[in-house]
């Protein structure tokens, strides 16, 4: 059985994918804004929430109980693949939680602020303030982690948040996603708002390659699980850069769907969904025509 579970703006979805069946989840009190499963228990996983805290699942995200850390804006939540019950929390303003109990009780690591680099960080929609926007954890040492503060800083700790190692100066400055392959721990990979960048020592020194890399802004970042050199990266120009000509919502969208959909190669598989109040779907069978792969007006 495959399950995905899926935040959507006002709750957590379980996708069936072997039966096709979408249900949302039960007992969420607010916004979900992040998620994370157990590596080691099946069915079990968390999800942050904009002001109500964090909430966990045991039955694969059928239902949710609140376990902590109410009336906190969690930005990101991991749960570390070295240590059971072990999941930490990344907050607006910056703070890291973490719980060794898999959320029945919650701990506050070494401020953040204690680190020099923190009067320059800041998030520009909302410049007066910043937040913790990933958090990697090391697939085989539970108490290093990389922390990534939107915007300003990639810090780490290897001691499980009690001290923390500022940003260095050639790494990046607005990481959105830090990608680590288990077979290579020290070997880090970055997605961020200043480019893509590599570290081959835990993120003491970094380069930032960019042969054959036509965006600067990007969004996410992953390696292929059977092969630790291939690298996917995710272009955020979309959402930050995207221009159009058209009139109205639809027809700016419809210009997107067409921009999207002449770079995808003959036998791609292709769904795209649409997750608002509900999960929708959006583009099913893979069509050149813009205007099916668009489910409803201002989408």
């Amino acid at each position: 059985m495959t399950l995905i579970l899926v935040a959507t703006e006002s709750t957590v979805v379980t996708i069936d994918a072997d039966r096709g069946t979408v249900v949302p989840g039960k007992g969420l009190g607010d916004r979900p804004t992040c998620l994370a499963a157990d590596p080691f228990v099946h069915g079990r996983a968390w999800c942050g929430t904009h002001t109500g805290g964090v909430f966990r699942t045991d039955d694969a995200g059928a239902s949710w109980r609140a376990v902590g850390l109410e009336r906190k804006h969690i930005m990101s939540i991991a749960a570390s693949p070295a240590e059971r019950d072990l999941i930490w929390v990344g907050t607006e303003p910056s703070e890291v939680w973490r719980s060794e109990s898999g959320g029945d009780a919650w701990h506050e690591t070494h401020p953040l602020e204690t680190l020099p680099s923190t009067p320059e960080w800041s998030f520009p929609p909302k410049p007066d303030t910043h937040h913790v926007r990933w958090i990697a954890c090391h697939p085989r040492d539970a108490q290093q982690l990389w922390i990534a503060i939107e915007a300003g800083a990639l810090v780490s700790t290897r001691d499980g948040g009690r001290t923390w190692h500022d940003r260095v100066t050639s790494g990046p400055w607005d990481t959105h996603e830090l990608a680590i392959h288990p077979d290579a721990p020290n070997s880090l990979r970055v997605a961020a708002g200043d480019g893509y960048f590599e570290s081959d020592d835990s993120g003491a020194t970094w380069r930032s390659p960019e042969d054959g890399l036509e965006v600067g802004y990007l969004r996410s970042v992953t390696i292929d699980p059977g092969n630790r050199d291939v690298v996917i990266i995710f272009d955020g120009s979309y959402s930050m850069g995207f221009t159009s000509n058209g009139s109205s919502a639809h027809e700016r969208a419809k210009e997107w769907a067409q921009q999207f959909l002449n770079d995808i190669a003959p036998g791609d598989s292709v769904s795209i969904l649409q997750a608002k109040q509900q999960v929708i779907p959006v583009l099913g069978k893979l069509t050149t025509d813009p205007d099916r792969s668009l489910c409803c007006e201002g989408i």
